[in-house]
């Protein structure tokens, strides 16, 4: 994705970039208010990281004028300021997502895939995954093994769907909340292993493991398959 950055904090803007390039984004970032107004109604980004306290314009008034501009690009709000009121009006001024300092990368990863995936129409020839002897249906969210049907729960195929889409992807267990539970469980749970065992007792491969632990790491499907 093409990411416009609008933060006027050098250390945590260099580290966005960094974080973001090392996941191949590109990046455009402006420590001016009016400047990222300007880039975001002019330029063509897939997403704004958008900085609330900055010099020359408010982050809020970006976000209102490039909605009313009817610029649709997704917004991801950055602040320091955690209440519900400060969440509210961002939310109602057009931010797609709303995020407070400091936060983890694995959690500004994660919530960046999100909204790139909102925004994404996917091809027709997507809809169907298929991974060694596993198949996944995108329209119709069944699932084989070897042409077998094989029941999941909504749990259960959120977390296998986003493995195939990203067949050999390193998935840790902090991002695999934020895709599936939305972030709102303790990232100290050990829900995402409980699930995986699961999928893994149902998606038994001829006794090749269709899910693969990379210890301390997280998750994928086992590149080998």
């Amino acid at each position: 994705m093409r990411i416009l950055i609008v933060e006027d904090d050098d250390r945590i803007a260099d580290f966005l970039v960094r974080a973001l390039k090392s996941e191949n984004h590109t990046c455009v970032r402006t420590g001016d208010g009016k400047e990222g107004l300007e880039l975001g109604k002019n330029a063509d980004f897939d997403l704004v990281l958008l900085d609330l306290m900055l010099p020359g314009l408010p982050g809020l008034d970006i976000c209102q004028e490039l909605r009313l501009r009817k610029v649709s690009v997704p917004i991801i709000m950055l602040t320091a300021m955690d209440g519900i009121e400060d969440v509210v009006t961002g939310l109602r001024m057009g931010a797609d997502d709303y995020m407070t300092k400091p936060f983890a990368l694995e959690e500004l990863l994660a919530r960046v895939e999100a909204v790139g995936r909102r925004g994404a129409v996917e091809p027709a020839g997507d809809q169907l995954l298929s991974v060694g002897a596993v198949v996944l249906d995108r329209n119709s969210m069944a699932v084989t093994v070897n042409e077998q049907a094989v029941d999941l729960t909504a749990k259960e195929l959120a977390i296998l769907e986003l493995l195939m889409a990203n067949p050999g992807k390193l998935f840790s267990r902090e991002r695999i909340l934020s895709n599936v539970w939305g972030m709102d469980l303790d990232p100290l749970t050990n829900v995402v292993d409980v699930y995986i065992g699961k999928l893994r007792k149902k998606l038994n491969n001829g006794g090749i493991p269709f899910i693969e632990t990379v210890r301390g790491m997280g998750y994928r499907i086992n590149p080998s398959l």
